[in-house]
């Protein structure tokens, strides 16, 4: 899609709706743990939100994003990176050495907020970690378009570098895009695909969309920031507001909302910390220097698990380093390229070049039969219809008796769901027992009229647990005769999310949901893809219950599932 060239028209009737990125709510653990905030440095500190969860500095409401700690790590240091010719080994060192945004005037947010990371060691050794396989990328792109490196780490206030960060505000990605500003910023969003979570697609659209927040506001780092988070129609009228009072128009005296107010100074003080000499007592985990990724174009759509093959890394490596795919192959309309470690990528690309077209991707088909339809056939092949008539050239939705329809299936399953819960189920079983506690499994064999909520309020467990046990999708439909395992209270849990099924993993995010006027439980379902049930669910209500404004919920929210519905 060309870029538009209305974008000043546009940014400035959405500005006062839409930023370009939307803060991070985290899961109620991450939140326990940060239940201190810490203690403005000034009086004239950011005065206190009203519509999130977390307290993090004096605005009481300006939540901090965190990791999901429950997602194993994975080990970069197991891979060789080729090396290079640098002045700094740590890119942390050189980071410090090269920041350059003032906080002079910043009126004691800026030490308020270094004094909760200081306190706060391990949360940015988390996130430091996640960082490592973006970081140098997204630096080597600022430094290219002569932009203040300070930029690199705004996905730590945005996102806490992860790339499948979702938010209340459904933004998603290491940039935290919603679906119009990514939309309007060329980052395509589909049932395969979410260029918001892109690496590549998604720090080329943040940098396009900050240097034109830059040039918006006169050359103003602090106030094309601010803009970014809340928009830059909030900005301007609370400038033109300071005008007409005579007082200054700077960042720091601007009447903004208190998100945008703990915002910058939150950056600020990251850039503080990582620019002194020992981080304040805060161990930074070291990141090499030098280049590690390389874009392979893969010249048409390819299964990412045979991706992964071809380039000697694990399937998990290649979703962490391709996050905006989010099915268990590339789009099949673009983008081709993939990222893979630098060391890899001669090897890869021999390997590609002599893999033979019936290989790459592997694909069923099905013989139409009575009561079919293309709604159905998508529900049980875990499809969309608009991918089942792109694939056969169907302009409608009628399909006849017998008709053969090309449908795609990971090449690690077998295209009969029945079949591809069962094999799920012993895969679970060759995997899991030796550590499980022999009395905590169950198989459920599923009867007429059973869904994942039934089942688990019957076994006294959460449909989230219950998909993720059999690598499904909390709205997967279930049919009569498919096992089911269940893991019963007491079981030592284990994570087999990447031994046992496809598709991107551990793509399940906690969102904390603030009603809004006019809300409803419906809306809301329909909003982020989830059901009634389990909304009640995850809540301990009724599904008769009427919202209020102001109230929280707790949602379980596929992130790879989001693109299609925003």
């Amino acid at each position: 899609m060309t870029r538009r060239t209305t974008l000043l028209a546009f940014l400035c009737a959405c500005g006062l709706l839409l930023g370009g990125c939307a803060t991070l709510h985290h899961g109620a653990a991450a939140s326990a743990a940060r239940t201190a905030a810490p203690a403005a440095a000034s009086a004239t500190a950011a005065p206190a939100a009203a519509s999130t969860n977390t307290a993090i500095s004096a605005d009481a409401d300006t939540p901090i994003p965190d990791l999901n700690d429950h997602s194993p790590l994975v080990q970069w240091e197991d891979l060789t990176i080729t090396p290079a010719e640098i002045k700094y080994n740590n890119l942390w060192n050189y980071l410090g050495k090269h920041l350059s945004l003032s906080a002079t005037g910043g009126d004691g947010r800026v030490q308020g907020e270094l004094n909760w990371y200081i306190h706060h060691g391990q949360y940015l050794q988390r996130v430091a970690n996640r960082a490592q396989p973006y970081l140098y990328y997204i630096v080597q792109q600022i430094k290219a378009r002569k932009m203040p490196l300070d930029i690199a780490l705004l996905p730590v206030v945005e996102s806490a570098y992860d790339p499948f960060a979702y938010s209340n505000a459904r933004a998603a990605g290491l940039w935290q895009f919603i679906h119009g500003t990514g939309r309007h910023f060329d980052l395509k969003q589909n049932w395969w695909y979410d260029g918001r979570r892109d690496v590549a697609a998604s720090t080329r659209a943040a940098l396009d969309y900050l240097q034109y927040l830059h040039n918006e506001f006169n050359g103003d780092w602090l106030l094309a920031l601010a803009a970014y988070d809340s928009g830059s129609g909030t900005v301007s009228w609370a400038i033109k507001r300071n005008q007409r009072l005579g007082l200054p128009t700077d960042f720091w005296h601007l009447d903004l909302p208190a998100e945008t107010r703990a915002y910058v100074p939150r950056l600020l003080a990251i850039c503080r910390l990582v620019a002194t000499p020992g981080h304040y007592g805060v161990e930074l985990p070291p990141i090499p220097n030098k280049p590690y990724l390389a874009r392979v174009n893969t010249h048409g759509q390819i299964d990412l698990a045979t991706a992964a093959r071809l380039a000697g890394i694990t399937t998990q490596q290649m979703y962490l380093l391709n996050p905006g795919f989010n099915r268990w192959a590339t789009d099949p309309d673009g983008p081709y390229s993939l990222f893979v470690p630098l060391d890899k990528q001669a090897a890869f690309e021999k390997a590609l070049a002599t893999l033979p077209p019936h290989s790459r991707v592997q694909w069923a088909t099905h013989d139409v039969r009575k009561g079919d339809t293309l709604g159905g056939l998508a529900r049980d092949y875990h499809t969309t219809v608009a991918v089942l008539r792109q694939l056969n050239g169907i302009h409608g939705t009628l399909i006849r008796l017998h008709q053969m329809l090309l449908i795609p299936v990971d090449r690690r399953t077998l295209a009969d769901s029945v079949l591809h819960a069962e094999a799920r189920v012993a895969r679970i079983s060759h995997y899991a027992p030796d550590r499980y506690e022999s009395h905590g499994r169950i198989v459920h064999s599923v009867r007429n009229g059973e869904s994942l909520w039934t089942i688990a309020r019957r076994y006294g467990t959460k449909v989230a647990a219950l998909a993720r046990w059999n690598r499904l999708n909390t709205r997967s439909v279930l049919h009569v005769g498919q096992k089911l395992v269940i893991w019963r209270r007491g079981a030592r849990a284990i994570n087999t999310a990447y031994e046992i099924g496809p598709g991107p993993q551990d793509t399940q995010r906690t969102v904390y949901y603030t009603v809004r006027e006019g809300d409803s439980l419906y809306s809301i379902s329909t909003r982020f893809r989830v059901s009634i049930a389990e909304i009640a669910d995850w809540n301990d209500i009724n599904e008769h219950h009427y919202i209020h404004p102001g109230e929280r919920l707790k949602l379980y929210v596929d992130v790879a599932d989001q693109a299609a519905s925003s």
